[in-house]
């Protein structure tokens, strides 16, 4: 009898919700996607009593969600410009978090080679002014390689994406025609091409598609194995996407204390890749729940020291010391 009130008093214990129980919700970009996911993971494995949850649904999506209040923090790959901030309801600060890069994936039956993309390439194609993959500007790039009469696909994102800004904005200060045709943002009027949803979507396309060209972020293209080409950088080199060549685009980036927005797309330096990116988390400076708040303060101090440390095999550059020391006093004023 003894035994078997024990075992039913067992199974109504687990039936019980955890005590002290905490879950923080946030969205936005699918750039950080992976090394949040692992973040998140590691931090609820210290402290299980923590759940963080986060949306991929895109930094659009997540700017919007942080401003209508339905998440408590966002995520975005473009840093907000002032006009964008006072849309927020709530005072928030933009962290860096870490660095990854966007590249041109392609699919071309026969051509197996792995291409160069000048500027002026990237950008005639995505503008619709370069429509053949033997195009002289392409193959000029490429002596040697074998390249088709082939008609150029062209896939972009269709939904709001920091991966599109970053790629707009790299395509906005090399090519003039672009600046003023087109520009940079989350979501553009494109001249041309097809629209997928998500990495998923324009690798998809790609995958399926012969002569096509999309951007998508350096972990994914690793990831699934999709092939990508490199890029001639602001100091004449053709570069290919790496944690070094990452790297080395953040190596000379200024900040403000406080105000981490900086663009280091087409960035000097030899081994610099041109399109390459911090990205943010847009973090509220006061929380009407002080425990979330302590939560989410112990959090990013945890994310900007052991957090560091799980970048690299995933493939995206850690954040530089001098910047990790600033975001450390931004981090004190978070309550």
């Amino acid at each position: 009898m003894i035994r078997r009130i024990v075992v039913l008093l067992a199974v109504f214990a687990l039936s019980l919700p955890v005590l002290g129980q905490t879950t923080l919700n946030g969205a936005g970009a699918t750039f950080p996607y992976p090394i949040y996911s692992k973040w998140f993971s590691e931090y609820n494995k210290i402290h299980p009593n923590v759940q963080i949850n986060y949306q991929s649904i895109g930094s659009g999506g997540g700017i919007n969600q942080l401003k209508a209040g339905t998440v408590e923090f966002g995520a975005s790959d473009m840093p907000l410009k002032d006009d964008k901030v006072k849309e927020i309801p709530v005072p928030f600060v933009q962290l860096p978090t870490v660095l990854g890069s966007v590249v041109p994936s392609y699919n071309i039956k026969g051509v197996a080679a792995e291409l160069k993309f000048t500027p002026q390439a990237l950008a005639g194609i995505y503008l619709g002014k370069i429509a053949k993959w033997n195009d002289p500007t392409i193959a000029k790039a490429n002596p040697g390689v074998k390249l088709p009469d082939t008609p150029i696909v062209v896939i972009h994102r269709s939904d709001g994406s920091g991966t599109t800004f970053v790629w707009t904005d790299y395509l906005s200060k090399v090519s003039p025609d672009w600046k003023s045709s087109v520009g940079s943002n989350t979501s553009v009027s494109w001249p041309v091409g097809l629209g997928g949803k998500g990495n998923e979507g324009v690798a998809g396309l790609v995958r399926q598609t012969d002569g096509s060209i999309g951007y998508v972020e350096l972990i994914y293209a690793l990831q699934t194995n999709m092939p990508f080409g490199s890029v001639q950088n602001a100091a004449g080199n053709f570069v290919k996407a790496s944690l070094q060549s990452t790297t080395a685009a953040g190596a000379g980036a200024k900040f403000t204390p406080g105000d981490y927005r900086v663009s280091i797309t087409n960035a000097a330096g030899k081994e610099a890749y041109p399109i390459a990116s911090f990205t943010y988390l847009l973090i509220p400076t006061q929380w009407k729940d002080g425990n979330k708040g302590k939560i989410m303060v112990d959090f990013l101090h945890w994310m900007l020291n052991e957090g560091q440390k799980m970048v690299e095999p995933l493939d995206y550059a850690p954040l530089p010391k001098n910047l990790v020391e600033m975001e450390q006093a931004t981090v004190q004023k978070i309550h």
